[in-house]
This record gives structure tokens, sequence and C-alpha cells, in this order.
């Protein structure tokens, strides 16, 4: 796999927006605090989001240079 061509800025901010959204979820359950609630539409769209960044393109790359059909 070569790296040089693929999106691993977008990539990277989506993995991130994953990372910090199931983990702010995981912390409000574990807390040890029963009057914390998961924000389940703040969770949705953090996830959505961050596959949407999986999914797009970095804007210094062209469509030849990630050999996009």
């Amino acid at each position: 796999m070569n790296l040089n061509n693929k999106s691993w800025k977008t990539t990277g901010a989506g993995i991130a927006a994953i990372l910090v959204a199931v983990g702010a979820a995981i912390k409000a359950l574990t807390d040890g605090d029963d009057a914390t609630n998961i924000d389940i539409g703040a969770l949705v769209a953090a996830v959505i989001a961050g596959v949407g960044l999986l999914c797009a393109r970095d804007n210094d790359k062209s469509s030849k240079d990630i050999a996009a059909k």
C-alpha cells in the first residue's frame, strides 16, 4: 500500500473524530456517576462525520493521484 497516494489528512481526522466520540461515550458509561448520560445525538453525529472524513479525499490529491475510477 502506497501511503503517499492516500488521503492521510482526512483519514486521520476521521479516525480521530470517531475515537473521540466513542471515548466520550465510554467515559460517560464508566465514570461512576449515575447522573451522567451519553449524548446519543452527538455520538451519532460525530461518528457520521468521521465516516464522511474517511471517505473524503484531501484537497491536494487529484482523482488520478489516488487512482479513482
